[in-house]
């Protein structure tokens, strides 16, 4: 995967410069187009020799739920030109990170067992942010084999507080 970051740097560098006067609408649009490229479906529509590039940038234009304002539109022309549709989602990926780093913010996921009300998410986001020092934008993800709980990955830091996490320290305790 190394080759595929090294690969999407450039993109992601390149749309950031671009759009630094609206990063949040720039987000946006380049999310819709990192969903719709993440599917396996149209990866393969799009490494057959006989569909062109044109044919390619009229089915995602098409597909996607969010007006593609002309930046998104020349973007994703670039983007199938150069046969790079492969790596669209880690550009989409760098390109958030490159935001976050700007915003001084981080993404959190969120694993839970349940589903979290609204306002119980919002009073954990403040914790969280507290905890991790930074602006979060929390998401939440539901695993069951947590049992209970909740596990906070915010880059590479972890927070588990789950069930499952404490079973299993409980299980290294008895077996040492």
């Amino acid at each position: 995967m190394a080759e595929l970051a090294t690969i999407a740097r450039p993109y992601a560098e390149a749309l950031f410069k671009a759009s630094v006067s609206d990063l949040n609408g720039a987000a946006a649009w380049v999310e819709a187009l990192q969903a719709i490229a993440s599917n396996s479906q149209l990866q393969q529509f799009a490494e057959n020799p006989n569909v062109t590039a044109t044919q390619v940038f009229d089915v995602i234009a098409g597909v996607s739920k969010v007006a593609l304002p002309e930046m998104a539109k020349n973007f994703l022309r670039t983007v199938i030109d150069n046969g790079r549709l492969s790596a669209l989602p880690e550009i989409a990926e760098q390109f958030r990170a490159l935001k976050n780093a700007q915003s001084g913010s981080a993404d959190a996921v969120v694993y839970s067992a349940f589903a979290i009300d609204p306002a119980a998410l919002a009073e954990l986001a403040v914790t969280l942010e507290k905890r991790f020092a930074r602006k979060l934008n929390v998401s939440v993800e539901l695993q069951a084999d947590l049992i209970g709980g909740i596990r906070v990955v915010v880059g590479d830091e972890v927070l588990d507080t789950s069930v499952k996490a404490r079973l299993e320290q409980m299980k290294v305790a008895l077996t040492a």
